[in-house]
């Protein structure tokens, strides 16, 4: 089936005299007929759901049709996209490893690996993956277990070269995940390219309407686990009697050991009505995504043409340094999110923001409506001014999500707003 087909009958299929919609599997727990078969379900050897901080029939619908969507062997949901990003290295770091990650990601996650996980005894090497190859082979070290990047950046969109970086992580024999929150499975499938892992945070265009926060971990099932660095996949797990994951679950080892210790003891399981609404969101992305991209590119070529901006920050733009790889990785679209960088930097960036009427100055993307947001005074203000620089960033950018009202509504909100600011 074509992505926008997926998005509706992907997952969920319905049976003579069931109901047509996804049904709600409310409920914390499921009976069984003996312990036996529930002891079947704690040994990994039966399939079916016990407890819902461990699984839930809604979740693994929709979790099935994300893995078909990706390419996917399999899909573990979480509770957000924040959460997704950490389990999905913890799952195959501890204390002693480190990683390396792409300097230009979302600020949340930056705070995330160079902050908390360190706390827990992980490192991990910040390095532009637009370098060339050499400067990036000098971040790997003897204990680097995982590369990490974005598809598109958050918010400086670099568009991620997936092919060559996907290449020197498996040189370096450790798997490269992403993430293609940005993009989405419609646009994009980073599996296809060589990557290993993937990455949402579903509360962005997945659900689309600012309802539900959630997250989720896809497993290609390409990468052999095999050769002793990935101690956790390959030797007995003493916490659920002796399993070994690379024996029991073969390729879809990764997700399994994911969801068997680390949705089970952290507890990041979503719940089923969550799930629900955000697979209602997902049945409409391939048509949502068309109207982002065509009217992301119009605010786009709208921007260009004033004289307060100093640079617009789109990928399908052709004046833009990464239009060859967005042509590449991205030809169905650019996604629905664009920078725009003000000549008079932070107080005419903040002014524009101010002045708009129909956009919402929220602290949220990738939705219906038309968001802005100031990174270095909002969702970025952690960082230091290098860290702001390193991440792509400058005083002066707004990001703009660009819903799916009426083109013409949204650049007249655009216009108006910029008669406001001063040059």
């Amino acid at each position: 089936m074509k992505k926008e087909t997926q998005c509706i009958h992907s997952g969920y299929k319905s049976k003579n005299g069931e109901p047509m919609a996804l049904p709600i599997f409310q409920s914390t727990t499921f009976t069984y007929d003996s312990t036996d078969d529930i002891g079947r379900l704690f040994d990994l050897k039966g399939e079916g759901h016990m407890y819902s901080r461990i699984s839930n029939p809604t979740v693994a619908y929709y979790e099935k049709k994300l893995a078909e969507m990706e390419g996917g062997i399999a899909a573990v949901c979480t509770v957000s996209g924040q959460s997704a990003v950490f389990v999905s290295l913890f799952n195959i770091l501890s204390c002693g490893d480190h990683f390396v990650t792409g300097s230009k990601i979302y600020g949340g996650t930056t705070n995330l690996f160079a902050v908390t996980m360190k706390r827990m005894g992980i490192d991990c090497t910040f390095v532009d993956l637009d370098s060339d190859d050499e400067t990036i082979q000098k971040a790997f070290r003897p204990n680097t277990k995982a590369l990490f990047g974005e598809t598109l950046a958050n918010p400086s969109l670099e568009v991620l070269d997936i092919e060559r970086i996907a290449k020197i992580a498996h040189k370096n024999g450790v798997p490269f995940i992403v993430d293609n929150t940005f993009p989405t499975p419609v646009l994009c499938n980073p599996i296809k390219y060589g990557a290993d892992i993937i990455v949402h945070s579903t509360t962005k265009y997945l659900d689309g309407h600012a309802l539900q926060v959630g997250g989720a971990v896809i497993d290609s099932g390409n990468f052999n686990w095999e050769g002793g660095k990935y101690p956790g996949l390959t030797e007995p797990d003493e916490s659920y009697h002796g399993v070994v994951y690379t024996k029991t679950f073969g390729n879809a080892a990764y997700a399994n050991k994911l969801r068997a210790q680390l949705i089970r003891d952290f507890g990041l399981c979503p719940p089923a009505i969550s799930v629900f609404l955000t697979d209602m969101g997902t049945q409409t992305l391939g048509v949502r995504m068309k109207v982002h991209c065509n009217n992301a590119m119009r605010a786009a070529e709208f921007f260009e043409k004033s004289d307060k901006i100093e640079k617009v920050i789109y990928p399908g733009l052709k004046s833009s340094e990464y239009y060859a790889l967005a042509m590449k990785y991205l030809p169905k679209g650019q996604s629905g999110v664009l920078s725009v960088i003000f000549k008079e930097g932070r107080k005419a960036g903040i002014k524009f923001m101010d002045s708009l009427s129909l956009a919402r100055n929220v602290v949220h993307v990738a939705d219906i409506r038309t968001l802005v947001l100031h990174p270095a005074s909002e969702t970025h203000r952690q960082l230091t001014d290098e860290q702001l620089k390193a991440a792509g960033i400058s005083p002066g950018l707004v990001r703009i999500s660009v819903g799916i009202e009426d083109i013409e509504d949204i650049t007249a909100d655009f216009e108006q707003a910029l008669r406001a600011v001063q040059v």
